[in-house]
């Protein structure tokens, strides 16, 4: 498990958000953060609260957790899962630690969504780059997730909003790797 340099700020939260030539609506309060994943059943990890308390990103891209669709923001929730199991049904993916995979296609996906219940939810950042949702958490690979492909698009939140919206180059893993995401890390391996 790499380590993180340092604790991600509100300060270099703002300044990131600058970068995204993006308008960027005031932050999040630390109830507003407590009832969008009251609300949607998920945790946002500690960076992940971060950067939504310095700003909200607003446009097509950036899930809206202020005043977004319900429905829309449930589609970006569950956008990975519903990857994986599109893979399950149309393109035999099925993973061996999973059991025996079920003749029936039904029974298929509902073992596949059964064993994707008990994986970490990743929370979407922008598009289809997601962080996984575990509370307290920093340091994090940000995925992109696209079904079964998936790709690290920054070793840490910081380092995805310089290397997607400021130019930076991805640069080498951490000492050690990226953290590991359970489940979803096995993809990028």
């Amino acid at each position: 498990m790499s380590t993180v340099e340092h604790a991600f700020t509100i300060e270099e939260a703002h300044d990131l958000q600058a970068s995204l030539a993006e308008p960027v609506r005031p932050g999040l309060s630390e109830a507003e953060l407590d009832d969008v994943e009251a609300r949607f059943g998920f945790r946002f990890a500690a960076d992940h609260r971060t950067f939504l308390s310095a700003g909200v990103p607003i446009g097509d891209r950036w899930p809206d957790w202020r005043c977004g669709n319900p429905d829309q923001l449930r589609k970006r929730l569950d956008w990975p899962v519903d990857g994986v199991l599109y893979d399950v049904e149309h393109n035999g993916f099925w993973l061996p630690d999973w059991g025996m995979r079920p003749i029936d296609l039904a029974d298929a996906l509902s073992r596949a969504r059964s064993q994707l219940a008990l994986v970490p939810q990743l929370v979407p950042v922008c598009g289809h780059r997601y962080l996984p949702g575990i509370a307290g958490s920093q340091g994090y690979p940000v995925l992109s997730v696209y079904q079964t492909d998936i790709v690290y698009y920054g070793y840490d939140l910081r380092g995805y909003l310089r290397h997607d919206f400021c130019g930076q180059p991805l640069g080498t893993p951490p000492p050690g790797g990226p953290r590991q995401i359970e489940f979803w890390s096995r993809f990028v391996e």
